[in-house]
């Protein structure tokens, strides 16, 4: 079973290494919104005493964008699961004497290499928006970082496995990808949202991502967000509950 997993794993990160496109597509659009955005609302955004933040919307920003890295990359690289699809590479792999849990493991942990390494590539512009990373919170900023691409994946496993057309995979991904960032409070926080954005805020997973990663770079929590305790709950529960769907949906494929 691991042999198969890691085989899936390496598959996936060299075709996504071979293929700079997509590399730069990935980390490059949510810089250039962490940019654009940031600086138009830099001025606009009144932090308060809740949120003291000296850098501003930049600063407020870089969680969430942080977030959107994570996102893009690993929905989007499990796209390769409709093209193995294509190429019939995914029915030799089904019919190979190995565990089909296998093939979700190896799949989901691919795109969360992928995403989990261009999320520690931005890390590194924290400075730029005045945010202090210290050297010991580093493995349990990795940590939440990998359970949130972790859960990602799995989503876009999930979608991607039902699929036939990677035409069908954008439609279907754009029509609530981008809601599911917006209301994850990487772009404005839930406490000055209306009654019925709240909600649907707190029930979106990724809140506790984004919740989760803005907690890493903080001591205390800013504004009216989870604790790090109930985020990192969700976070895990949703990474498992996509990891046993995934593990569904493949036994049933005949």
């Amino acid at each position: 079973m691991l042999l198969a997993s890691y085989t899936l794993w390496l598959r996936e990160v060299v075709r996504f290494c071979r293929q700079r496109s997509r590399i730069v597509g990935a980390l490059g659009s949510p810089l250039v919104f962490w940019f654009l955005i940031g600086s138009g609302l830099n001025r606009s955004f009144q932090g308060g005493p809740a949120m003291p933040l000296q850098g501003g919307y930049l600063e407020y920003f870089y969680p969430g964008t942080l977030a959107l890295i994570l996102l893009f990359t690993a929905i989007f690289s499990t796209i390769s699961i409709v093209e193995d699809r294509q190429e019939g590479f995914l029915q030799g792999v089904l019919v190979a004497p190995v565990p089909r849990t296998a093939i979700v493991l190896g799949k989901i942990l691919g795109s969360t290499t992928l995403a989990l390494g261009q999320g520690v590539i931005f890390l590194a512009l924290a400075p730029l928006a005045h945010v202090t990373i210290h050297l010991a919170d580093v493995p349990a900023l990795v940590g939440v970082m990998f359970l949130v691409s972790f859960g990602l994946s799995g989503l876009g496993f999930l979608v991607a496995w039902w699929l036939d057309s990677t035409q069908g995979f954008h439609a279907i991904m754009n029509i609530f990808l981008i809601p599911l960032w917006i209301l994850s409070g990487a772009l404005f926080p839930a406490s000055g949202a209306a009654a019925w954005v709240r909600w649907l805020m707190f029930a979106n997973p990724l809140t506790y991502g984004v919740s989760a990663l803005r907690r890493m770079f903080y001591d205390q929590p800013l504004g009216a967000e989870p604790s790090l305790a109930v985020s990192m709950g969700v976070v895990t529960l949703f990474a498992v509950v996509m990891l046993g769907a995934g593990g569904v949906a493949v036994r049933r494929q005949k």
